[in-house]
């Protein structure tokens, strides 16, 4: 298992300057400059490419990826051009509601998700046929509507959680949920009905299994034939759906930032490239790689304690 992780490592090596530079190149391209970000339109052309040159965004962006990427891997993520403030310093500060989005959607998402596949496979009948229906009636409903469907129904009508903002865990454990109520269910809706329907296939392709068979032909407790045996072999495909979708809610907790005007990284995000503000782009892009490449290797890990044969190729 330790080769394994060793060279899932090596590989992300390569993978994070190939994305990082992607993303610098086109954050270049981008329309207008940090200094007209900065100066704004009533600047003048000559005192644009004067910011820009004490900036050094002057300079081809070959090279500001190389002086950038010489930094980096001394672990110097720069500055951010706009404040002045060190990028690791501003991700640390937003880091908290960006994982408190993800981790609480993912959280609901395996609880809900997992429970009613199961239930559905297991049950059968009439409660197969309404998970399936369910998934695919919310799986179809966009995100956005859906947030700000929520919204009114339980922050503006029934007031029962906030609209938006972000309460730090330190000051209050009970706002914090509160705060992430909202966000964190509209997250966690859509791509829990899709663990739900691969939870179900899986769980139905086990039970018509000839071991499952044998067992239940030799006297097996159903109940431990579902805990022991079918969930077990279900289990790994079901694993790599579930990180995939959290791969995805890291990407959704952009959405969720901007509609709820929550302080987190994806609104960073969104600021960042609207002032060309280069270094923290570059920090945030190796960020989210470096959390996809985590996300993967504890699956790789989690395979392979189920099924040491994975870990063995």
């Amino acid at each position: 298992m330790l080769g394994v992780i060793v060279r899932r490592l090596l590989l992300a090596a390569p993978l994070m300057v190939i994305i990082s530079l992607i993303v610098f190149v086109l954050g270049s391209l981008a329309p207008g400059s940090v200094a007209e970000s900065m100066l704004g339109s009533s600047a003048t052309p000559e005192a644009v490419r004067e910011l820009n040159r004490q900036l050094g965004a002057d300079q081809p962006v070959l090279v500001q990826y190389w002086s950038w990427l010489q930094r980096a891997v001394a672990g110097d993520l720069s500055s951010s051009i706009v404040s002045g403030r060190p990028v690791t310093e501003l991700l640390a500060a937003r880091l908290p509601v960006t994982l408190s989005l993800a981790v609480g959607a993912l959280l609901l998402v395996i609880v809900i998700g997992v429970c009613s596949g199961m239930v559905a496979a297991v049950r059968g009948g009439f409660a197969g046929r309404v998970v399936e229906v369910l998934a695919v009636l919310v799986r179809g409903l966009p995100t956005f509507w859906l947030a700000m469907i929520a919204g009114v129904i339980f922050g503006v009508n029934l007031m029962w959680v906030p609209v938006s903002g972000y309460v730090p865990f330190g000051d209050s454990p009970s706002d914090w949920a509160l705060s992430l109520a909202l966000p964190v269910g509209v997250l966690a809706f859509g791509e829990a009905a899709l663990v739900a329907i691969v939870t179900r296939a899986e769980m139905l392709a086990a039970m018509r299994s000839d071991y499952v068979r044998s067992l239940r032909a030799n006297g097996y407790p159903w109940k431990r034939i579902v805990f022991k045996h079918i969930a077990k072999n279900a289990a790994g495909p079901v694993l790599t759906m579930i990180s995939l979708v959290f791969v995805g809610l890291l990407g959704g907790t952009i959405l969720m930032e901007q509609i709820f005007a929550m302080p987190g990284l994806g609104s960073q995000m969104v600021t960042s490239t609207a002032n060309h503000d280069l270094p923290v782009i570059q920090g945030l892009a190796v960020f989210y790689t470096a959390m996809v490449v985590v996300v993967f290797l504890l699956t790789d890990v989690a395979h392979g304690l189920l099924n040491p044969k994975v870990m063995a190729r």
